[in-house]
């Protein structure tokens, strides 16, 4: 990724916007093992506290790292409890990339966001007709599917 992906002007400025990269090298104890680095390119997100919240392993164009790299923040942000800036990062993420493979994903995760904001099951349950819609053959429609039984 190093001669193609990252010397991207995009992939730059979205890197320094919503991340502090760190580059590890494949055989760095202790961080290598605690992270199970095993294969190359691996790209892992860590709040500040050092908790995972996503991994890419294998190359990405850099069409399809910029919508990892902001589903990813969005997933900082859910499992940090701050679910108004997850939504407004995935949000932003499905919008700009609405044909990127992590779409789906972000899709899922907005959703189940903005339930766990309101305590109603609306969301869900729109979270899985716009997959079901857009993405229909994706995993995600199918990980939404049971929502689609919920009476809101």
């Amino acid at each position: 990724m190093d001669a193609v992906t990252y010397p991207e002007e995009k992939v730059i400025n979205a890197v320094e916007k919503y991340f502090i990269p760190v580059r590890i090298p494949h055989d760095a104890k202790p961080l290598a093992r605690r992270f199970g680095l095993t294969w190359t390119p691996l790209l892992i997100m860590v709040d500040a506290e050092g908790v995972e919240h996503h991994r890419s392993v294998g190359f990405l164009p850099p069409e399809e790292l910029i919508p990892m790299l902001l589903l990813a923040r969005g997933k900082v942000h859910y499992g940090r409890g701050e679910q108004e800036e997850a939504i407004a990062m995935l949000d932003l993420m499905a919008s700009e990339y609405p044909k990127s493979h992590w779409t789906p994903e972000g899709i899922y995760y907005r959703a189940v966001a903005q339930y766990k904001q309101s305590h109603e099951a609306k969301p869900l349950k729109a979270g899985y007709e716009r997959l079901a819609e857009e993405y229909p053959s994706s995993l995600w429609a199918q990980k939404a599917a049971p929502y689609r039984l919920l009476n809101v």
